[in-house]
């Protein structure tokens, strides 16, 4: 009959001393596969690697800008549904590589402990989301209305229990090896959840904040990429060779040049500039409002040195094409230091790219490091600089309580206004 010191010991046997490996016995991940289109390969088989590789990048990245350009088109849920899709295909590319690397050691639970803590994490923020933004539609909803109230309760729970499966995965003498996976997921976890949750806390902002930096970013990658390989002889940072100070350069003043551009354009439609809101009696979301002051041409005085050569006194603005300028510097001046940062990630693994999703490109995550970092740094943004009170998110907020807390607050509100001398007071009979 077999004992529990038989089981533990058939354990040490199986699994060894795996936490005395070092770096150089981690299994080298295969290389990926071409998955280049045929056509694309008979097209472009009289070219030399070099030129061949530009011109797939070329009509991959224009046909995922005018796949962009239709999904902007479809709405904000759309768009929404876009960043859901990006953050769950960039956390399967770096788990997967963590699969690869550790998959001769049979880590217990790993892949499904991954997913379970990805669709925890979901649900904590989105959830959160909807408590934010969608409480008139919450307030209809009687189940929800639960779902809601104790919904960090709920998350809790279950984040509790995809810990306690991990302590009960843990095996002998390989416990080292399964708390870098589990720290591995978490960071993957912060990363990619995180970040695609303030992008979209971005996009409630007005589409114009989840636009402009990314396109901003975007534009910053395509221009360093051409400066750099037309003009590009002096190499910038050793984690990526092929990075050149021409291109940098070149990025910078391209990007900013863009996005004071783009901001200007955008800035005349309301579809961009306002908040995006829930309308429960249209069931959808609306861009409809009256454009705050930051989207309102202002005149500003030009410099001297400006006025001889525009020969003219004042310049007419949005105020938020000045902002756009802080966006489009980061973008093109720290924002790449995201792609340095997966170029070492790939370097440690041994690795060209985080996949082979897209021809040309690598992986959904080789397109999207710098944005992630971006994404952050727009959040902060507009926290402190940009962001006011929301009298529609506080209506909202006010129409889920209980009829006495509201006649509460009317009669605070009332007695506040009074005093300000904004009301009359009512006299009495």
């Amino acid at each position: 009959m077999p004992t529990l010191q038989h089981f533990e010991t058939d354990i040490d046997d199986r699994y060894g001393d795996l936490d005395s490996r070092t770096d150089s016995d981690i299994p080298e991940i295969p290389p990926s596969s071409d998955r280049t289109p045929e056509i694309l390969k008979k097209a472009l088989s009289g070219l030399s690697s070099r030129w061949k590789n530009w011109w797939i990048r070329g009509i991959l990245t224009l046909t995922m800008i005018s796949l962009f350009f239709l999904i902007i088109y479809m709405g904000s849920f759309m768009l929404m549904l876009l960043v859901l899709g990006i953050q769950v295909k960039c956390f399967h590319e770096i788990i997967t590589i963590g699969y690869r690397v550790y998959r001769s050691y049979d880590l217990p639970w790993f892949r499904t402990l991954s997913w379970y803590f990805l669709l925890c994490v979901n649900y904590f923020f989105y959830g959160e989301t909807v408590a934010d933004y969608f409480a008139t539609f919450v307030q209809r909803e009687e189940q929800l209305q639960f779902l809601i109230r104790y919904h960090r309760f709920i998350s809790f729970a279950l984040y509790l229990a995809g810990f306690c499966m991990f302590v009960l995965s843990l095996v002998k003498k390989h416990y080292r090896l399964q708390f870098y996976m589990f720290a591995w997921t978490h960071v993957t976890l912060l990363i990619t959840v995180t970040q695609s949750h303030l992008v979209i806390q971005n996009l409630f902002e007005g589409m114009i904040w989840f636009l402009v930096p990314i396109s901003s970013v975007i534009c910053n990658d395509i221009t360093a990429y051409l400066f750099g390989f037309f003009f590009g002889r002096t190499p910038l940072i050793k984690l990526s060779p092929k990075k050149t100070w021409e291109g940098f350069i070149g990025g910078f003043f391209s990007t900013v040049v863009f996005g004071f551009i783009a901001a200007y354009m955008l800035s005349k439609y309301q579809y961009f500039v306002c908040p995006v809101e829930y309308r429960s009696d249209v069931n959808s979301f609306v861009t409809e409002c009256e454009p705050s002051e930051l989207f309102q041409l202002q005149s500003y005085s030009l410099p001297p040195f400006l006025k001889a050569v525009l020969r003219q006194e004042t310049v007419s603005l949005y105020p938020f094409q000045i902002h756009s300028i802080a966006l489009s510097t980061f973008a093109s001046l720290i924002g790449p230091f995201g792609g340095f940062f997966a170029s070492g990630f790939k370097r440690a693994f041994k690795i060209k790219d985080f996949a082979n999703t897209i021809p040309g490109h690598g992986g959904i995550m080789d397109r999207f490091d710098c944005q992630y970092l971006m994404a952050t740094f727009v959040h902060v943004y507009i926290t402190s600089f940009i962001r006011g009170p929301n009298p529609s998110k506080v209506l909202q907020q006010l129409l889920v309580l209980q009829p006495e807390q509201q006649l509460n607050i009317y009669k605070t509100l009332k007695t506040h206004l009074i005093e300000k001398g904004i009301l009359q007071p009512t006299l009495k009979v």
